[in-house]
């Protein structure tokens, strides 16, 4: 069975279960901001900048040019700004890579990455975006 493409907004295939959106565990915001990467690769700290496609107090997923390993742990910040945010706002957390897709020679690659904890700022601050 081939997995459906991340930009289904219909359905996600998750972990070889199709799911619909309310049976997801959290609401996804569709939103695009810069997010930057830490992550060991090997003996070496590497960093890799991306960008958000969908965020979830849960998780996230990005677009980026470079591939992470599935299962890499990392951290992110991810920073808010545009709109009525007046001052950029980072979020910073850790997470790991549950899933990566060549999405192509232009878009680059998704990567998926589940949080170690909730983002519980991310409802606050996009309630008032």
């Amino acid at each position: 069975m081939k997995p459906l493409p991340f930009s289904d907004s219909k359905t996600e295939f998750d972990q070889g279960v199709l799911m619909r959106p309310s049976e997801r565990k959290y609401r996804r915001y569709s939103l695009k901001y810069p997010v930057h990467l830490q992550f060991s690769s090997g003996n070496v700290l590497s960093e890799l900048d991306a960008v958000s496609v969908n965020v979830s107090v849960g998780g996230m997923l990005l677009e980026s040019s470079s591939t992470i390993p599935k299962d890499t742990g990392l951290t992110f910040v991810m920073t808010l700004k545009g709109g009525r945010i007046l001052r950029p706002i980072e979020l910073v957390g850790k997470g790991h890579v549950v899933r990566v897709e060549n999405v192509g020679v232009a878009s680059g690659f998704a990567i998926a990455v589940q949080c170690d904890s909730p983002i519980a700022e991310i409802d606050t601050h996009l309630a008032s975006a």
